[in-house]
């Protein structure tokens, strides 16, 4: 059996209320959205983890936006190819 981590997640209502709703309608656990959103995030560059979590300016996020729909069009299409 894998080993799992455990953590405790604290959340405003508002989001509480967007993740049961999220998870209502694609019939997923709360466990099962939050880890697949966690090893999504991992797996993502600085750029888009910096972008995610608001920690560039607007001035930096300038042309960033067309950098990373590049970015991971390049990626989608490698991975469409096996390479």
């Amino acid at each position: 059996m894998a080993k799992r981590a455990v953590i405790r997640l604290q959340l405003d209502v508002a989001a509480k209320q967007q993740l049961d709703k999220l998870c209502e309608r694609r019939g997923m656990t709360q466990i099962a959205v939050l880890s697949r959103l966690v090893k999504w995030f991992g797996r993502q560059d600085e750029v888009v983890q910096a972008s995610v979590l608001g920690l560039l300016s607007d001035e930096m996020l300038g042309d960033l936006s067309q950098v990373l729909l590049k970015r991971l069009a390049a990626i989608s299409e490698s991975h469409r190819k096996g390479e």
